[in-house]
């Protein structure tokens, strides 16, 4: 064991060098040697608990393998365990029947209600104007001057592309290869 960090190693005087430390007022010489004596002890009986617990927490280790139980098992049976504490405490318990007090409140019914009510009252409203914007767009897609429009793209687009311009962008399979299509290198 290392007991390098143990105060009952240090010299008398907590020095190097001969000058011995001064003693704490009230300490006698003798009473020194008997505290650090007792110190070294103490420390020694700690390194032996640090290591019968070391030894204890391996063999508990091993005792879960062989027993088939993970970390992950344990994590969760102590998470069921900390959500049954919460449940059962008193901080819990009060905010709880707070809630509950809230919600059976005329209050809160009220104001549930005409939450409920704007929502229906918004949900028509916003029908009501999909459906009058979808109206006005058939409307203006069968007027004279839509129907104008539409012809005059159609004849710019035949004008540009071609009579081929009906979706066929590349033309069909099998329609023989132009010369644009292999130009030589």
């Amino acid at each position: 064991m290392d007991h390098s960090d143990s105060l009952s190693d240090m010299p008398a005087g907590g020095a190097v060098g001969n000058s011995a430390p001064p003693l704490p007022p009230g300490v006698t010489e003798e009473e020194a040697v008997e505290l650090r004596s007792e110190l070294t002890k103490v420390e020694e009986e700690i390194n032996t608990l640090r290591q019968v617990l070391s030894a204890k927490e391996r063999h508990a280790s091993e005792l879960k393998r062989k027993l088939g139980l993970t970390p992950l098992d344990e994590l969760r049976h102590n998470l069921t365990k900390g959500w049954q504490d919460v449940q059962t405490s008193n901080a819990y318990l009060t905010a709880s029947a707070t809630l509950d007090d809230i919600a059976h409140s005329e209050a809160y019914k009220k104001t549930q209600e005409t939450l409920s009510q704007a929502g229906q009252k918004t949900s028509a409203a916003l029908s009501t104007v999909g459906t009058a914007i979808s109206r006005k767009l058939g409307d203006m897609r069968n007027s004279p001057t839509f129907k104008s429009f539409e012809d005059r793209v159609g004849n710019l687009k035949t004008k540009v592309v071609g009579p081929r311009g009906n979706g066929d962008a590349a033309g069909s399979p099998s329609d023989p290869p132009s010369a644009q299509d292999n130009p030589p290198f």
